[in-house]
């Protein structure tokens, strides 16, 4: 197809490279250097949207990252991408791409039906529509989840790769324009640690559309200038094609580098995407302004778009969208696009509000032959699926004074002035302030160590902003300490302006909602009328319109049309602007794939795996593993034709009646030294530790600020001043955390070091009744006898030849021994304590069989028997709570509802049927259920087979359990059915504890 809108010459796209593109399954042809955008334009092509609620025929509006519209679907399979704004898509060979929100076709979408009804569904409608009949809720919502949205998520994997990367710097510079430039080459200059990022894929930002002057020459061969000197500059980095698309605290901003997204998709190498995370010790923003489209009838009509985005077209990329233009301003910055598209043959005509001015631009204009209608006003535009003609009425004092004809056209260009991009202004922490000359916000006080330059601090001529960006850029030097050098001065031409005319909606207020729609959020629809029936119905704060109306949801977040919703709310409310505010700036600034944020984090490297130093043996002996927190641990060692239950039975009886032996390694350890240990565990368990004496161990409940039980392990005394405390394989980091958020903020004066110790030592629990003669064949230098070394205590000692400490601590049961070693000798210790229980037919264990054991014990596993709503009282330790001491959540424990007796507490479970296995999770209920809704008791937390009893047991969590036992419950199933249970103490085995102390 030929690109009818193609300037025969001009742009900086490479003729000399056409491209073969696809656009809802035609083919097109553009250059490299056009953006899809672009592309689409330069072959005639402005229909190319749906709007998300009415469904009505949407075009190109802007150039730039502020786009509402011009949504696609990118590619597809692997490479698929929903909602990419075309206007920022470089343009390669073979570009698939599509519009979103229109089923079977944009030409055909079967929701466009909703332009006729839309009367009937303004703002809030649906607030109130969809709550009457209640019954149909379920319709309503399966009717709202299929029109909602636009593009549609991808279902392949993606095949591109992600990274991220962390720098310092002394400056970050964001922004490659004229404003940033000038600022990253004064900062290089001095040697300081710069950073330039812009979004482009060229730098220059505005001087690439422009036709100003600097020092008499082209301003894209100062552009040029200054990029090659940064260049030779080693402690300059640019990064192009890069987003900044947040400000967090203490100057750390991020940014999306996009590498290869503008090469085809199987010819990309290396990564796509890179997140920065950059800490600066001084920012200087110079993100430019966004133009403000004017409201008025009709405004979204395709072939409607800013002034400025009209001349980014002709004069970046060397299109015409129009031959017959009518550009509606309110600033004299616009004729510039005036200028720009009758050179280009366009036939233009300008209608301005304003008197005749004396203005640079509106007079070269007129010297041009441009037509002129000052005090004039554009009040609707005609069309169905592009623009055709326009209305005008006169404008005098504020107010329409009938009408003043019409136009042909197949192009409008607007402009109602610029909007600073304060946005990451905003997420630094700085408040923006009106300003009532330039018709803006622009940024106020500075809160961290961030200066804003040109457009985007309301500057916007060229010289005042070079001026300004030099003059910033040295004061920031001079405060990081670097030596400034002469300041440069570029000379440009002074350009004189009339004012600006404030204009927010062109019409009468009491003819709002009586006619066409008057477009202020493009993309999600929102109208003038909208605002004010907000207003009406007692919205009259902007986050309440915001999300009633829905203006600046949505991909653009804004950036068009808010300013603008700003103003007409405060004219409904009969306020000013600055009382009338703004909306929240939040990061991100423009929308970040999911897989940039992801990076390499993704399947196997989503969190690290952790290995124990016995792992390889594990893996030779057959074992399979299961994952604990981001541990690898042995779930069981199966033997050749040996499954899961027959395994762990296997397991269960070695160690029941001889000898097991399980790598404990991933326990989480803790090591405590200082001379206020006693006191800071004291403070986080509840029961005492000041008399604890060295070579001693003891259990510990610790709790968090409700009393609901946080972590469990055994601590050991090793000396006077030193601790050594274990937690589960799940929670060591979150208990560390813990204890140094208190030491950091509570505590400060306790003279207390941690250290965590968990990759440190291998772990290693020998147990069952041989468990000491296996001891005692490797570790000659320790009195195994039950009277020198008792249960819950320490010896420290040489295991197979090595330093060991050894604890007499058990999680099964029976006798056991936990061998402590540094983990650089965990394999051969090991390995030595397996060739010493050879004639004992010693076992490995996994965690399977860890399970079961403790189960037939009536231990807890915190995380899986809690939930962080059980109490010590809840689990029946209330003997472990001291009454003497305070600690850590003890206060809760006497309020009222954790006193209740009717709570949630632990209990055991014997089905009647001792060969049923509960299924953990399943609700306990007091009787067979037969339909309807059935109260719960409670529900099971472990179940397992206990092959030294024969029959299955369970531990749950039930109201008032600890006074049910010996009743009667049911557990109730998937298929419906209920297993009856009897309620008992969760200790089903061994219920003295004798065996563990013999």
């Amino acid at each position: 197809m030929a690109q009818t809108n193609r300037i025969a010459k001009g742009g900086r796209i490479n003729r000399g490279a056409p491209l073969t593109f696809q656009f809802n399954g035609k083919n097109y042809q553009g250059y490299e250097g056009d953006t899809l955008a672009s592309a689409l334009l330069a072959n005639d092509v402005h229909f190319v949207a749906r709007s998300w609620k009415y469904h009505r025929p949407r075009g190109i509006i802007t150039a730039g990252v502020e786009e509402p519209n011009a949504l696609v679907q990118l590619e597809s399979g692997e490479y698929e991408v929903p909602n990419a704004r075309s206007t920022e898509i470089e343009l390669y060979a073979g570009l698939k791409a599509k519009s979103v929100n229109a089923e079977p076709s944009i030409e055909n979408d079967r929701l466009a039906v909703n332009q006729k009804i839309s009367r009937f569904i303004p703002a809030g409608f649906y607030y109130k529509t969809f709550m009457w009949p209640q019954k149909m809720w379920p319709k309503y919502e399966e009717f709202i989840r299929d029109a909602a949205g636009l593009g549609v998520a991808p279902t392949e994997l993606d095949a591109d790769r992600y990274d991220k990367a962390f720098a310092h710097c002394d400056v970050l510079v964001v922004g490659g324009g004229p404003a940033g430039l000038a600022a990253a080459w004064v900062a290089g200059r001095a040697g300081a640690r710069v950073i330039l990022a812009d979004n482009q894929p060229e730098l220059g930002g505005s001087l690439l559309t422009s036709t100003e002057a600097i020092d008499s020459k082209p301003a894209l061969e100062w552009v040029a200038k200054l990029e090659a000197e940064l260049a030779t500059m080693p402690e300059v980095r640019i990064l192009r094609r890069s987003t900044v698309f947040g400000y967090q605290d203490h100057n750390l901003l991020t940014i999306c580098e996009r590498k290869t997204d503008h090469l085809p998709p199987r010819q990309r190498s290396g990564i796509r995407e890179r997140v920065w995370k950059v800490r600066a010790r001084k920012v200087i923003l110079a993100t430019g302004a966004h133009e403000r489209p004017l409201v008025f009838a009709n405004n979204d009509l395709p072939g409607v778009m800013t002034a400025s985005a009209v001349t980014t077209y002709v004069r970046r990329y060397g299109v015409r969208p129009g031959k017959k233009v009518v550009l509606f301003t309110n600033n004299d910055a616009a004729y510039q696009t005036a200028v720009d598209l009758s050179e280009a043959g366009a036939r233009v005509v300008v209608v301005d509000p304003r008197p005749s001015g004396r203005g640079t631009l509106p007079e070269l204009a007129r010297r041009l032959g441009i037509e002129v209608r000052n005090q004039t006003v554009v009040v609707r535009c005609g069309g169905k699926l592009r623009v055709d003609k326009v209305e005008l009425a006169r404008y005098q004092n504020g107010k329409l004074a009938g009408s003043a004809g019409t136009l042909d056209c197949d192009l409008v260009a607007m402009s109602g002035g610029y909007n600073p991009v304060v946005h990451l202004f905003a997420q630094s922490g700085g408040k923006a302030r009106w300003d009532d000359e330039k018709v803006c916000f622009v940024p106020g006080k500075s809160v961290q160590a961030e200066a804003s330059v040109g457009a985007c601090n309301g500057t916007f001529a060229l010289d005042a902003t070079l001026a300004e960006a030099v003059g910033v850029a040295n004061a920031t030097l001079e405060q990081l300490g670097f030596t400034r050098g002469a300041a440069p001065v570029w000379k440009t031409a002074h350009v004189d302006e009339s004012a600006i005319l404030p204009l927010w909606l062109v019409g009468e207020r009491d003819q709002v909602g009586r006619g066409d729609k008057q477009f202020v959020d493009f993309q999600n629809d929102v109208s003038a009328a909208d605002i004010y029936l907000a207003a009406r119905e007692g919205y009259h704060s902007v986050e309440h319109v915001k999300r009633y109306t829905a203006m600046g949801f949505g991909t653009d977040q804004g950036k068009l049309g808010n300013i603008n919703g700003m103003g007409i709310l405060a004219e409904a409310l009969n306020q000013s602007i600055p009382k009338t505010g703004t909306t929240t700036f939040r990061p991100n600034f423009t929308p970040v794939t999911f897989g940039a944020i992801a990076g390499r984090e993704l399947g196997d490297f989503l969190d690290p795996i952790r290995k124990t130093c016995i792992h390889e043996w594990h893996r030779e002996q057959g074992a399979l593993f299961e994952d604990v927190g981001q541990w690898k641990r042995p779930w069981y060692y199966p033997k050749p034709g040996e499954y899961l239950h027959a395994a762990v039975a296997r397991e269960c009886l070695a160690v029941r009646n001889s000898v097991g032996m399980l790598d404990a390694s991933t326990l989480g350890k803790i090591d405590i030294q200082g001379p206020d240990a006693a006191i800071l565990l004291n403070w986080l368990y509840t029961n005492p530790w000041s008399k604890l004496e060295v070579g001693k161990c003891r259990y510990g409940l610790m709790l968090d600020e409700n009393g609901m039980v946080f972590d469990d392990g055994v601590t050991t005394r090793l000396a006077d001043q030193h601790y050594l405390m274990t937690t589960t394989s799940g929670g060591a980091a979150r208990v560390m955390n813990w204890m140094e958020r208190w030491l950091q903020t509570e505590w400060p004066h306790l003279k207390v070091h941690l250290t965590s110790v968990t990759d440190h030592w291998a772990t290693f629990a020998v147990a069952g009744p041989n468990s000491r003669r296996v001891l005692q064949k490797v570790c000659a230098d320790i009195d195994f006898a039950a009277e020198a070394f008792p249960f819950m205590t320490f010896r420290a000692g040489t295991v197979a030849g090595v330093a060991a400490r050894v604890m007499r601590i058990s999680f099964s049961g029976e006798l056991a021994y936990e061998v402590n070693v540094p983990a650089n000798f965990g394999r051969k210790v090991w390995e030595a304590l397996m060739a010493a229980g050879a004639e004992f037919d010693i076992t490995p264990y996994g965690t399977e069989t860890m399970h079961v054991l403790r189960a037939e014990k009536g231990y807890i596993i915190v995380g899986q028997d809690t939930d962080g709503s059980v109490s010590p009282i809840d689990l029946g330790m209330e003997g472990m709570v001291s009454k003497t001491k305070d600690f850590l959540g003890k206060r809760s424990l006497f309020r009222s509802d954790t006193r209740r007796n009717d709570r949630k507490q632990l209990v055991g479970l014997k089905p009647v049927d001792p060969t049923v296995v509960l299924p953990e999770g399943g609700q306990i209920v007091a009787a067979p259920t037969s339909g309807g809704i059935t109260p719960m008791l409670g529900h099971v937390t472990s179940s397992y087979y206990s092959p030294i009893l024969a029959r299955s047991i369970a531990m749950a969590v039930m109201k008032g359990g600890q006074s049910r036992l010996g009743e009667r419950a049911y557990v109730a199933l998937r298929d419906g059915q209920c297993v009856p249970v009897e309620v008992c103490s969760p200790v089903f085995y061994d219920v003295e504890g004798k065996r563990q102390h013999v």
